[in-house]
């Protein structure tokens, strides 16, 4: 049970989403309006009593038809002053796709490190909290907020959704580049553990310098296993496939891809297409709008995360642990 100090909103492109974790919580989304001017301006306002009260804003910051995730961020960094000016107790921004968060750190000189830029931003309009989802750099997302964050993660949900896949089978984790070796080793300890039998563990190397990618060294071993490569989201899909097929190459009975979040960019379709793999499974962080829905229904499982966000919004408003929420440990 939720307290009445809680109020939920989800501004208007994640309605759907919002109402997901609102049915879980056994509330309604609070009302707010939303109202677009000539000029391309725009305002957000609460519609009920925000004074003193533990306010989650549920808002996924990536591009769509409609609005660029820039206009989205701006949307809701007003938002959320609005709520601030309103004076709400706690104000927590709930973001299912983080957006600039792969933009963590210096890779050439006079780089920006734009993750940083925008969580000053948060703090700027008086943010409390962020909780967000598999964002690419743990650590980096976790240094650059002054403010409260949750880093949630989704191995339960695929751990959940693979178990009865892999049955008696014999199952291999992969990481597609080494950046990803950590996220991958949590899945494959959950895996393991919910199995009660051994989980390989591989990696594919990867180099990428002006979005050319090289290198191709495999290690690991999936031959005569499942291999289930794991990664924070899936863009154009080209490092999916390339490590789908060096599992393929050496042995592996079947491979399937994986990811929190499905942004499909660029060729992604043909990845998702791609006979290579046997299933592309994804959360619903990121609406599937971008591939034709013949594609979606055949080839991809989409997962709701729903659940999970709606979850940490309990503990964090009634003062639980989200020890579980984030995932085993590193260790």
């Amino acid at each position: 049970m939720v307290g009445d100090d809680l109020a939920l909103f989800a501004l208007n492109p994640g309605r759907a989403f919002g109402e997901r974790v609102a049915g879980r919580l056994g509330i309604e989304l609070s009302p707010h309006e939303e109202r677009d001017f000539e000029d391309g301006e725009h305002k957000a306002r609460p519609l009920a009593n925000m004074r003193g009260r533990d306010v989650f804003v549920i808002h996924s910051l990536h591009g769509e038809p409609t609005a660029s995730i820039n206009d989205k961020l701006v949307r809701l960094l007003f938002f959320v002053g609005a709520l601030k000016d309103a004076s709400a107790a706690r104000i927590t921004a709930v973001i299912p796709y983080l957006g600039y968060s792969r933009k963590d750190r210096k890779t050439k000189p006079r780089d920006p490190v734009t993750t940083r830029y925008v969580a000053e931003l948060f703090e700027a309009v008086g943010t409390d909290r962020v909780v967000t989802l598999e964002v690419h750099n743990v650590a980096a997302f976790q240094n650059a907020f002054r403010c409260r964050t949750d880093h949630l993660e989704a191995a339960g949900l695929f751990v959940e959704h693979f178990v009865p896949a892999i049955g008696a089978a014999g199952a291999a984790v992969v990481s597609p580049d080494a950046g990803g070796v950590k996220r991958a080793d949590r899945f494959r300890k959950a895996l393991a553990a919910a199995t009660g039998r051994d989980v390989g563990a591989a990696f594919v190397e990867k180099y990428r310098s002006r979005d050319v990618v090289s290198g191709g060294t495999f290690v690991g071993d999936v031959a005569g296993r499942i291999a289930i490569v794991i990664d924070d989201l899936i863009a154009s899909g080209t490092t999916m496939t390339r490590a789908a097929r060096a599992c393929r190459e050496r042995g592996a009975t079947a491979v399937h891809a994986v990811a929190a979040h499905g942004l499909f960019v660029g060729e992604a379709a043909a990845m998702v297409a791609d006979p290579v793999f046997d299933s592309v499974v994804v959360t619903d962080t990121i609406p599937t709008f971008r591939l034709p829905s013949a594609l979606v229904e055949a080839r991809l499982t989409v997962l709701s995360a729903a659940p999970l966000f709606a979850e940490a919004i309990r503990r964090i408003h009634t003062g639980g642990s989200l020890v579980e929420l984030a995932g085993p440990s590193e260790d």
